[in-house]
């Protein structure tokens, strides 16, 4: 368990020294928005390009693991869905809940975990993942929000927006400009590669230490039924159900299903307030997300000792 804890304990020391810069005032949410800004807009897209041009295309797109993570994520959406309802939650509120349980944090917790643990093929799970959160589980949540709350024609508008909101993600950006570069075999200018490799080293540390600052200030009071469903599915029902999945391909390939299991294992994404906050969910979504987080240090050392002691990862 002590090599468990070299891997795991360094990743969480630095969302500590975000929320103690944070808790100090050496840094302010403006500062931390400036931080979450540059690694969403520069150091993961450039992480993307880096991985998908580094490695054979027919590598990099497994389908087999596509399929496997997308259902999984899709099966718990669709529980976290019907649960919420049950619940006797509106359809937007049972979105957002949905939306928190299945789609996972993988820029900044599960890639830096990830490559710790696997190594290089970190990058290509990453994007493979971002490619089934950002095409699929927030599409679907956040149409699915918005047509609760508009009659008869709305949807159609709601589907044009959320798709043209998309078009602008610069992560999204980032996975088809690897693409292309990998399909066309272009070879990009010298400086403009190693500027590329430079952000893409930055994507670790510095997202973890903006998940660290974005913590604080945070409560997680009075809102216990919903924000325990939302992180237990997505601290347990999500890595189990994309385990399954994986389980079920034919020869499954240990170091995907070890990749798979570990970005699953990652906390709701960084940005779960922001969209809980468009639907009235923006107390319970934070809250979430910060006890999701927290929790997130024992699922996943756990995740990764059970990894070997069934022999899918060698320490």
């Amino acid at each position: 368990m002590l090599e468990i804890l070299t891997i795991t304990l360094p990743i969480f020391v630095l969302i500590g020294v975000g929320f103690l810069a944070a808790f100090c005032g050496l840094l302010c949410r403006d500062n931390m928005q400036g931080i979450a800004t540059f690694v969403m807009f520069f150091a993961l897209p450039s992480l993307l390009i880096r991985a998908l041009t580094a490695t054979p295309l027919e590598e990099a797109l497994n389908i087999g693991y596509l399929l496997a993570y997308g259902l999984g994520s899709m099966l718990v959406f669709a529980a976290g869905l019907a649960l919420s309802r049950w619940r006797g939650h509106a359809l937007d509120a049972a979105a957002i809940h949905a939306l928190g349980m299945s789609a996972a944090n993988s820029g900044f917790i599960g890639y830096p975990v990830a490559v710790m643990v696997i190594g290089a093929p970190a990058a290509i799970f990453m994007a493979l993942n971002m490619v089934v959160e950002t095409l699929l589980i927030i599409p679907m949540a956040l149409t699915l929000a918005e047509a609760s709350r508009h009659n008869g024609g709305g949807l159609s508008r709601v589907v044009r927006k959320t798709f043209a909101r998309l078009s602008r993600n610069p992560v999204l950006i980032g996975l088809l400009t690897g693409v292309t570069l990998a399909l066309t075999g272009w070879q990009l200018p010298t400086p403009l590669n190693k500027a590329i490799d430079m952000l893409a080293e930055a994507a670790g540390p510095a997202a973890l230490f903006t998940i660290g600052g974005m913590l604080h200030g945070l409560k997680a009071r009075g809102m216990a039924a919903d924000m325990g469903q939302i992180v237990i599915g997505k601290l347990l029902l999500h890595p189990l159900a994309v385990l399954a999945f994986l389980l079920l391909l034919p020869e499954p390939d240990p170091m995907m299903i070890a990749g798979g299991l570990l970005f699953a294992c990652a906390p709701m994404i960084s940005v779960y307030p922001l969209f809980g906050k468009q639907f009235d969910q923006g107390d319970t979504s934070a809250a979430a997300l910060m006890v999701g987080t927290l929790a997130s240090f024992l699922t996943i050392s756990l995740s990764i000792w059970l990894l070997t002691q069934v022999g899918l990862l060698p320490i």
